[in-house]
């Protein structure tokens, strides 16, 4: 009986499990079914279930990060991306790399992302993401030199929904909002749990930027789907917007069931209103056409695109604008601007500037906006540049216009602690675009009497704070090279086993060039005793201070490293500083600026990690002249300035 009961146990409980399984099995057809359809919310509900049962597998994690990741909750996809590079490493393809470090990226974690943009560049050297990425490995220094050119608020307009993509139409401005329309179409969304936008227009003071009462646009251009981005020609009588692929009241899905975005133009009528929209004629059921904008002449279209033939997730096309109204053959704008990614929301200025969204070329994290000349006439001016902060940040940024004449405009992101998930944010662009310079430091270390190259020499670079800002030992051509800011100082220090330490000053141009700066090695064949000084022992450049001064200057601290790179060797000696004036000035003042000076010297020394038990020092004002340059005495500068010297006397 108890052999019948434990059967009819272990059966029961195998029936369970099958149940369990086909459940979950079921759940996961479902949340595919609803992926698919870009049903994201409905999607990552279905997906937590199955995990909260304990299921687990790369699709499964691929998916769910996924589905946050599409509706920009980087910080929730992740969670999931770091589950599948760590439970799944050989089954994550290159592209799950490049979003996981999207992701890092849009929580700060900045050298984590490295790591695996480093990963995806491995495994995907034909991809121009990757190609960016190892052609700009000082991107976060470049975006740097361009922050800091807009002042940002956020706008008035918000709401606590979804607010994004501004247009100037004459003196208004006009933006996409979903402020009401859960309030009285009940209408969601499925991709992001969101009511459908429309569009709305505020009254705009071009001076000083302010708006007045927000109104909904005409009824002939807002329906029940979305109405989004606009564009509108100089004169105001036509409209470029995107929109559902909605259209006399019917809804058109592609082969698989989904709505796609086409863009639609309308006309002013002679009553002020617009005309019925129409479809561009390059729109397709099969893809999506969006956020149009016009050239400064009003001849060519943009828009952002994911037909057929592109590079990436979406790109940018243009296409001309024919007398009349009809359209030529769309144009990809090609890999100097398109990548892998998503390149989207084009807006072109009046100084024929392509601003645009990309999260292919380097950023912070999410979409970062981007600038080009469209027509350069230099090869500096044909570069794609990343804008900078604060416009850019870790999360999306966007749909950015600006009116180069007043240098006012608007971009949109869904960056913390705004008003609703996405937010139109105003700026005021204090400084034009910076022309960027990078310089280089370049040498070879070589021995000083036999010109032999000195193969493992250490060479560090130090700011002019006397911060490390990178350390390495050269190879067999014993050469360094250095990437650096332009009208900048550095200083280069060169170490070997059997050399003297040598620090160099370096002043680099104001433009892009390579300054050479070869480091010659002396070997360390001088010796010193008890009574040497020092500084003539290490052949010492003198040791200035300014006049009346008594501080360590640039200058002076590069030799003063020598000293202290010697008394590093022999932590045994100790050092007696002595400094001497000319004979310039009263007696007693002399010997009180020498005894300032010297006691300076010692203050730098042990800051350096010079124990001052091993330091002592003693102002000698002009007491011990090296010539006959006394008081009265009518000498050149050159011989009063050889009584003005820095000892280091070894007493131990």
């Amino acid at each position: 009986m108890a052999r019948l009961l434990r059967n009819l146990l272990f059966i029961f409980i195998n029936i369970f499990f099958i149940k369990i399984g086909l459940s979950q099995e079921k759940k996961l057809a479902k949340g595919q079914s609803q992926y698919d359809k870009y049903e994201y919310i409905n999607a990552q509900d279905t997906y937590l279930k199955v995990v909260k049962k304990g299921y687990r597998s790369a699709d499964l994690f691929k998916n769910l990060g996924n589905s946050y990741y599409f509706n920009s909750q980087f910080e929730e996809a992740s969670k999931w991306y770091e589950e599948l590079v760590n439970s799944y490493p050989d089954e994550v393809e290159p592209e799950y790399y490049f979003r996981y470090a999207q992701t890092l990226k849009s929580v700060g974690r900045y050298d984590d992302a490295g790591v695996f943009m480093e990963k995806f560049a491995e495994s995907s050297t034909d991809d121009q993401r990757a190609q960016l990425f190892k052609e700009e490995p000082n991107y976060l220094e470049r975006i740097d030199f361009q922050s800091g050119r807009f002042e940002i608020e956020n706008s008035p307009i918000n709401s606590p929904f979804t607010d994004f993509g501004t247009a100037f139409y004459g003196n208004y401005v006009v933006f996409s909002s979903s402020r009401d329309t859960l309030l009285i179409k009940k209408s969601i969304h499925q991709w992001n749990d969101e009511a459908f936008l429309d569009l709305y227009k505020t009254e705009y003071n071009p001076t000083n930027g302010e708006l007045s009462e927000i109104e909904k646009l005409d009824s002939k251009l807002n329906t029940l789907f979305h109405e989004s981005t606009p564009v509108f020609t100089k004169d105001g009588k036509t409209i470029y917007f995107t929109r559902n692929n909605y259209n006399k009241r019917k809804r058109r899905d592609d082969k698989k069931g989904t709505n796609k975005l086409k863009i639609y133009r309308s006309y002013k009528n002679p009553k002020g209103g617009w005309t019925t929209p129409q479809s561009l004629p390059f729109n397709s059921d099969e893809y999506s056409t969006a956020h149009p904008a016009l050239s400064a002449d009003e001849k060519t279209l943009y828009f952002a695109s994911d037909m057929p033939g592109g590079e990436g997730a979406s790109d940018i096309y243009e296409v001309e604008i024919i007398s009349g109204g009809s359209f030529g053959e769309p144009k990809n704008l090609g890999k100097k601007i398109n990548t892998e990614g998503k390149e989207t929301f084009p807006f072109i200025s009046s100084k024929n500037d392509l601003y645009f969204a990309s999260d292919g070329h380097s950023g912070l994290g999410g979409l970062d906006v981007f600038v080009t000349r469209l027509n350069p006439q230099t090869d500096e001016e044909g570069l794609v540049v990343n804008i900078g902060k604060p416009v850019n940040g870790p999360k999306d940024d966007f749909a950015f216009i600006v009116d180069d004449e007043t240098k006012r405009g608007y971009f949109s992101s869904n960056r913390d602690n705004g008003k609703g998930k996405d937010d139109i944010y105003s700026f005021v662009q204090i400084e034009d675009l910076k022309k960027f310079c990078e310089a280089t430091l370049a040498g070879i270390v070589t021995d000083k009497d036999s010109g032999e190259l000195l193969v493992g020499a250490k060479v560090s670079i130090y700011d002019s704070s006397n911060n490390l800002l990178e350390s390495f030992v050269v190879g067999d051509d014993a050469s360094y090279n250095y990437e650096v800011k332009c009208n900048s100082q550095y200083f280069i220090r060169a170490e070997k086993e059997a050399y003297t330490t040598l620090e160099k000053m370096v002043n680099t141009p104001g433009e892009t060039e390579i300054t050479n700066t070869p480091l010659v090695l002396e070997k360390k064949v001088k010796t010193a005793d008890v009574g040497d000084d020092l500084a003539k022992v290490l052949s010492l450049n003198p040791i200035y201070f300014d006049f009346d001064q008594s501080y360590i200057r640039k200058d002076a601290a590069i030799e003063l490293a020598k000293v202290i790179e010697v008394m590093n060797q022999y932590p045994n000696m100790k050092v007696d500083v002595r400094s001497h004036t000319d004979s310039h000035g009263d007696d007693a003042y002399n010997l009180w600026l020498s005894e300032q000076r010297a006691k300076s010297t010692i203050d730098y020394m042990f800051g350096k990690g010079i124990d001052k038990n091993r330091l002592t020092s003693k102002g000698y004002g002009e007491s011990e002249l090296v010539n006959n340059c006394g008081n009265n005495s009518n000498c050149t500068k050159q011989q009063y300035q050889e009584s003005r010297r820095s000892e280091f006397i070894i007493v131990k």
